[in-house]
C-alpha cells in the first residue's frame, strides 16, 4: 500500500485496475452524503469542484487512484494533489447528473461555514455554465498537451468545434432544467446572495447569471414572485467590492431582458440613479467595461418601455446624459471602448425619441433635450473634426431623432453653421456628404435620414430648401441645399440620383404651396439653349433610360426620379396639368406599361403604371387632350384596364416595398437595394385602390359622382348654417340660465333674513310675556300694603325703563322693516329690468316662472308686515293698560298718609310718577308716528303688487314669444332632419356607385345631432319644471 502511494506521488502506474471518473464521482458523492466530519465533506465537495472543471491529461491515471487511496487514509494529500495537478479533460456531466442533489442539500443544511458553501456554489456554476470564454482557455491547454486514452463513454472522438460548442450549450440547458425542477433552489440562491462573505455571494451571483442565460424565462418568473427578490439583486449594485458589482451589472442585465414587470421594479428601486452615479465615478464616455455594462443595462430598462422613460424623463435624468457628450477640441486617437461606450450613449437617447414610442412621449424628451442643451452638444460633434467615422453616423441619426417632428428643434437645427470659413449652415455640409459618391455609404444614408428627419411635419423647413431653388433667391456666391439636391439630381452616380431625388420628395411632403413654387424653377442646360423647367428635366431624363451612362443602378435613378413625380403631382392638378402638357410624358408612360420587360424593370413598370394613375386621378380636365376620359380610352386602347391594374400592383409586391414600409430609417445592406422610401410606401398605399377604382369607372358614373359632390357641397353649406343658428340658440339659452341661477340665488339670500326676523320676533314675544307676568305680581303686592309703596314705585320705574327699552327695540325693528322694504323695491326694479332683456332673446320661459315665484314672496312679505303691526297695536293696549296700573297705585297711598314723613314720600312718588306720566306720552307719540310709518309701508305695498301686476303682464307676453320661437326651432329641426336624409340618400347612392365615403365624418355628424337634439329636449324639460 505505501508502495503504491509513493508511485502515484511520483507519477508511476500504480498495479491493479484503475477507477474510472464516474467511480470517483460516485466516492465522493457518497462522502458528502453520508459524512458527519464538516471537513470531509467540505474536502469531498472540493474535489468535485475541480472534477468538474477537468482531470488528469497525463498518460496514466494516477489522480484517480491517488484520490480513491488518500481520501480514505488522509484528506490533507487530496488538497495537495488536486492543486498540483494539470487539469484538462471535463467531468461535467457525470459531475451534474451524481452530485446536483447532494451540493443542493450542502446549501440548504451547511449554511453556518462559508467555505463548504462557496465550493458548492462553485461546483454548480461549473456545470450549468457556458462560458465561451472559459472553452477557449481549457481547449488551449488541451491543444498544448499530448492526448489522453480514456476508456468508455469519454473516448477522443473527433468532433466539430461548431458541434462541440453545441452539445457544451444542450448539457448547460439540460442542467438548468434540473436544477430550475425545485422552484425553491432560486429562492434559496437568492437568500444566500444576502450573505456578505465574498466567497458566497460571488459564486451565487455567477450562478444566478448563468441560470438566466439558460433558461431566462422560467427563472425571471421566480424571482418576480419572490418576495424582495429583485430588491436582493439590487443590493449588488452598492457592494463595495467592485468584482460583486460588476458581476451584479451582468446579472442585472440578463434579468431584465424582454420582461416589462421586472424592468419597471428595477427601474423603481432607483436604479437609474445609481447606473448614472456608476458612470460618472467610472469616468463617462472615457471610463472602462463597467460603463459599457451599466450603459447595456440603462438600454435594456428603457427600450420600448414606456413607463421607465416616463420615469426617466420625470426624474430630470436626460439633463445628467449631457456631460457624456463633452468632447475636446482634439479627437484624434480614441480608445476602442470610448467609441463602445459613445455609441451606447447615442442609443440611450436614441431610444428615448425613439418613432415607434408614443407621439407625446417621444414630443417631450425631444423637448427637455433642447432645454437642457443636450441637441446643443450633439450638434456640437456633429460639426467636430476627427470624430470616428462610426460615431459620426450614429451622431447623425441621433440627432435626427431628435429634431423629428419638433418645430423647435428642427429650427434650431437649421440655425447651425459649420465651424468653416465662410461658415456654411450645417444642413448644406451634410447634403455635399450625400451627394459626394466617395463618402461611405452608412455615412450617406444617415445624412439622408437627417434630412428627412429635418422637413418631417416641418412646412417652414420645406419653404426654405425650395425657395433656394427659386430664380429670385439663388445666390452666385455660395452654395444652397437646392443647388446641391439639383446637383445630386442630374449627376452620373446612381445612389446620388435616388438621394437627391427622395431628399426633394420630403421637401414637398403634404405642401400644396411648395409643389406649385416648385413648378418655377428653371434650369439651364448648356450655353445657347433656352431653360427649361425641372419637372421637365426629370421627365427627359427619366425618358433616355439607358442611353445615359451612370457608375451604379440604372434601375435606381429611374425608381427616384418617378417617386420624385408620383410625390410632386399627386394632390395638385396644376402640377398634373404642367406634368400632361408636355406632348411625351404620356406615349413614354404607356409604351414602358405595355412593354413586356425583364424583371428588374418591373417595378418601373408599376411606377409608371402609378404616375399615370395620378395624372387621371387628380386630373381637372383642363387640358382637352388629356382629359380624364381620353387617359382611360388611351389606357384600355394600349393597355387594357386589367394589364394596368397588374402592373400596378407590381409595386406593393416587391420584396423591397415592404422593408421600407417597416420603419423611417433609410438601412439597406447595400447601395443597389435601396429602392423605396417609406413615406413614398404610405403615399402608395393611399393612391392604388382609388386609381382603381379610377380606371375602372364610366364617364356617366362620373358625371353622376359629380353632380352628387355638388348636391353634397350645397347641403353640407346648409347644415353649416343651421349648426351656427342651433350653436347661436344654445348660447343664449345658456346666458338665460345664467340669470336664473342668480334671481334663485338673491330668493334664498331674502328667505333667509325673513326667517332671521322671525326668530327675533318670536324672542322679543317671549320677553314681553315675562315682563307682562312680572308687572301683574307687582301691581298685587302694592294694592295690599301701603307701607310697601315706596318699593313699588321702585319696582314700576325699572318696569317703565324696560318697556322704554322695547319701544327702542320695536323703533329699531321698524327702522329694519322698512330698509329691507326697499330693498325689496329694488329687487322689483331689478327683475323688472331681467324681464325687458328677455323679452329680447328667444328663449324667456324661465324668467317668468321666476316672476311667479318672487310675487308669491311679496305678498307672504305683505302678511308678515301686517302681523307685526298687530303685535305693535296690541304691545300699545298693554303699555296703556300698564300706565292705567302704576296711577291706581299712587292714588292708593295718597289717601291713607297721616304723617309728614308720609306726606314727603307721597310727593316724591307723585313728581316721579307725573314724570312717568310725560314718558308714557311721549310713547303713545312715536307709538302714533310708527302707525303713520306702518301705512306709508302699507302704500309702499300696494304700489309693489301694482309692479308685479305689470310684470305678470309682460311675463304673459314673453311666454307667448318663448312658444312662437319653439315653434321656429321645432320648424327648422324638422327641415334639417329632411337634409340629412336627402345627404343619406345621396352618400348611399355613391356607395352603390362604388364611391369610398368616409365613414368617420358620417358618425361624426350623426354624432353632433343627435347631441344637439338633446341638448334641446334638456332645455324643454327644465323650462316646463320651471313653469310647474
Amino acid at each position: 500500500m505505501t508502495m503504491n502511494f509513493f508511485r502515484g506521488v511520483m507519477g508511476g502506474q500504480p498495479a491493479g485496475p484503475q477507477p474510472t471518473g464516474a467511480e470517483t464521482i460516485h466516492k465522493l458523492c457518497d462522502r458528502v452524503a453520508s459524512s458527519t466530519l464538516l471537513e470531509d465533506r467540505r474536502d469531498a465537495v472540493r474535489a468535485l469542484k475541480s472534477l468538474s472543471k477537468a482531470l488528469s491529461k497525463q498518460s496514466g491515471v494516477g489522480p484517480v487512484s491517488i484520490l480513491l487511496n488518500h481520501l480514505i487514509i488522509s484528506p490533507p494529500f487530496l488538497h495537495t494533489l488536486i492543486r498540483k495537478e494539470r487539469l484538462g479533460k471535463k467531468y461535467r456531466l457525470e459531475v451534474g447528473t451524481q452530485a446536483m442533489d447532494h451540493l443542493v442539500h450542502i446549501l440548504q443544511t451547511d449554511r453556518s461555514d462559508s467555505e463548504i458553501l462557496g465550493y458548492a456554489l462553485d461546483t454548480l456554476y461549473n456545470i450549468i455554465c457556458n462560458d465561451e470564454e472559459e472553452e477557449q482557455d481549457e481547449s488551449e491547454d488541451m491543444a498544448a498537451a499530448p492526448p489522453i486514452p480514456v476508456s468508455g463513454k469519454h473516448k477522443n472522438v473527433p468532433v466539430s468545434d461548431e458541434n462541440a460548442q453545441k452539445q457544451e450549450e444542450d448539457l448547460g440547458v439540460l442542467f438548468t432544467d434540473k436544477f430550475l425542477g425545485d422552484s425553491e433552489n432560486v429562492t434559496l440562491l437568492l437568500t444566500l446572495l444576502e450573505e456578505f462573505d465574498f466567497h458566497v455571494r460571488w459564486p451565487g451571483v455567477k450562478l444566478l447569471t448563468a441560470l438566466l442565460k439558460n433558461q431566462c424565462n422560467q427563472v425571471q418568473g421566480v424571482i418576480l414572485v419572490s418576495p424582495m427578490g429583485v430588491s436582493r439583486l439590487m443590493d449588488l449594485l452598492a457592494d463595495s467590492r467592485e468584482v460583486i458589482r460588476n458581476d451584479g451589472l451582468l446579472l442585472l442585465q440578463q434579468l431584465t431582458k424582454g420582461n416589462a414587470a421586472i424592468q419597471k421594479i428595477v427601474a423603481f428601486e432607483n436604479a437609474f440613479e445609481r447606473l448614472l452615479d456608476i458612470i460618472t465615478e467610472e469616468g463617462s464616455s472615457d471610463g472602462g467595461i463597467v460603463v459599457e455594462d451599466c450603459l447595456l443595462l440603462l438600454v435594456n430598462l428603457l427600450k420600448n418601455n414606456s413607463s421607465n422613460q416616463n420615469f426617466f424623463k420625470e426624474g430630470s435624468y436626460i439633463q445628467r446624459m449631457k456631460p457624456w457628450f463633452e468632447v475636446g477640441d482634439d479627437n484624434s486617437g480614441w480608445s476602442a471602448q470610448k467609441v463602445t461606450n459613445l455609441h451606447l450613449m447615442l442609443q440611450l437617447v436614441r431610444v428615448m425619441v425613439s418613432p415607434v414610442n408614443s407621439p407625446g412621449a417621444t414630443s417631450s424628451c425631444q423637448k427637455s433635450m433642447y432645454q437642457c442643451g443636450l441637441l446643443q452638444q450633439l450638434c456640437t460633434i456633429l460639426m467636430a473634426t476627427g470624430v470616428p467615422a462610426d460615431i459620426l453616423t450614429e451622431t447623425i441619426n441621433t440627432v435626427s431623432e431628435v429634431i423629428r417632428g419638433s418645430q423647435i428643434n428642427q429650427d434650431y437645427f437649421a440655425s447651425v453653421n459649420a465651424p468653416s470659413n465662410p461658415p456654411r449652415p450645417a444642413i448644406v455640409v451634410l447634403l455635399m456628404s450625400m451627394v459626394n459618391e466617395r463618402q461611405p455609404f452608412v455615412l450617406r444614408c444617415a445624412v439622408l435620414y437627417c434630412f428627412q428627419c429635418f422637413l418631417y411635419k416641418n412646412q417652414k423647413g420645406q419653404g426654405e430648401i425650395v425657395a433656394t431653388l427659386l430664380p429670385s433667391t439663388i445666390d452666385a456666391n455660395s452654395i444652397s441645399a437646392g443647388q446641391l439636391l439639383c446637383g445630386g439630381l442630374f449627376s452620373a452616380d446612381s445612389l446620388s440620383n435616388w438621394c437627391a431625388a427622395v431628399a426633394l420628395a420630403h421637401a414637398l411632403q403634404d405642401n400644396l404651396t411648395q409643389k406649385e413654387q416648385l413648378l418655377r424653377v428653371q434650369l439651364a442646360t448648356s450655353l445657347g439653349k433656352p431653360p427649361v423647367s425641372l419637372l421637365q428635366q426629370c421627365t427627359n431624363i427619366l425618358s433616355q433610360g439607358d442611353k445615359i451612362n451612370r457608375r451604379g443602378s440604372k434601375v435606381q435613378t429611374r425608381v427616384g426620379l418617378l417617386m420624385l413625380l408620383c410625390t410632386w403631382i399627386s394632390n395638385c392638378p396644376i402640377a398634373v396639368t404642367h406634368f400632361l402638357h408636355n406632348q411625351e410624358n404620356v406615349p413614354f408612360l404607356t409604351g414602358q406599361i405595355s412593354e413586356n420587360l425583364g424583371e428588374d424593370e418591373r417595378l418601373v413598370q408599376g411606377l409608371c403604371a402609378l404616375l399615370l394613375g395620378i395624372c387621371i386621378y387628380y386630373n381637372d380636365n383642363s387640358l382637352e387632350n388629356y382629359t380624364k376620359e381620353k387617359l382611360k380610352q388611351l389606357i384600355e386602347k394600349r393597355i387594357g384596364k386589367e394589364n394596368f391594374v397588374e402592373k400596378l400592383g407590381f409595386v406593393t409586391k416587391h420584396e423591397l416595398y415592404s422593408r421600407a414600409a417597416q420603419k423611417p430609417q433609410p438601412v439597406f445592406p447595400s447601395p443597389e437595394q435601396m429602392l423605396f422610401d417609406h413615406e413614398f410606401t404610405k403615399l402608395v398605399k393611399e393612391l392604388e385602390g382609388v386609381i382603381t377604382k379610377a380606371v375602372h369607372k364610366t364617364s356617366e358614373e362620373e358625371k353622376k359622382e359629380e353632380e352628387v359632390k355638388k348636391t353634397l357641397e350645397q347641403h353640407d353649406s346648409i347644415v353649416i348654417q343651421y349648426k351656427d343658428l342651433i350653436r347661436d340658440q344654445d348660447t343664449q339659452i345658456q346666458e338665460l340660465r345664467e340669470q336664473v341661477s342668480t334671481l334663485s340665488l338673491n330668493s334664498e339670500q331674502m328667505q333667509n333674513q325673513i326667517t332671521q326676523q322671525q326668530s327675533q320676533i318670536q324672542q322679543h314675544k317671549d320677553q314681553y310675556n315675562i315682563l307682562k307676568l312680572k308687572l301683574g305680581k307687582d301691581s298685587q303686592g302694592l294694592s295690599s300694603s301701603h307701607g310697601e309703596g315706596a318699593h313699588v314705585n321702585g319696582l314700576h320705574s325699572e318696569e317703565l325703563s324696560q318697556l322704554r327699552e322695547e319701544v327702542e327695540e320695536l323703533r329699531r325693528q321698524h327702522t329694519l322693516q322698512h330698509t329691507q322694504l326697499s330693498d325689496k323695491d329694488s329687487l322689483i326694479n331689478t327683475l323688472r329690468c331681467g324681464a325687458a332683456a328677455a323679452a329680447q332673446t328667444a328663449e324667456g320661459g324661465a324668467g317668468g316662472s321666476d316672476n311667479t315665484e318672487l310675487l308669491g314672496e311679496v305678498e307672504s312679505l305683505r302678511s308678515r308686515v301686517q302681523a307685526q303691526c298687530a303685535e305693535i297695536s296690541q304691545l300699545q293696549t298693554e303699555r296703556l293698560e300698564l300706565i292705567r296700573r302704576a296711577e291706581a297705585v299712587s292714588s292708593a297711598p295718597a289717601s291713607s298718609s297721616e304723617s309728614s314723613a308720609d306726606t314727603v314720600t307721597v310727593s316724591e312718588l307723585e313728581s316721579r310718577l307725573a314724570a312717568q306720566t310725560t314718558e308714557a306720552e311721549r310713547l303713545k307719540e312715536e307709538c302714533r308716528g310708527l302707525r303713520e310709518g306702518h301705512a306709508g309701508l302699507e302704500q309702499q305695498l300696494a304700489s309693489a303688487q301694482s309692479t308685479v301686476a305689470i310684470e305678470q303682464t309682460e311675463k304673459t307676453k314673453l311666454q307667448q314669444e318663448v312658444q312662437e320661437s319653439k315653434k321656429e326651432q321645432d320648424d327648422l329641426l324638422m327641415l334639417l332632419a329632411d337634409q340629412d336624409q336627402k345627404i343619406l340618400n345621396l352618400k348611399q347612392r355613391l356607395r352603390d356607385l362604388g364611391e369610398t365615403i368616409d365613414e368617420d365624418e358620417d358618425e361624426i355628424d350623426a354624432r353632433d345631432q343627435f347631441g344637439e337634439d338633446d341638448d334641446d329636449d334638456d332645455d324643454e324639460e327644465e323650462d316646463e319644471e320651471n313653469n310647474d
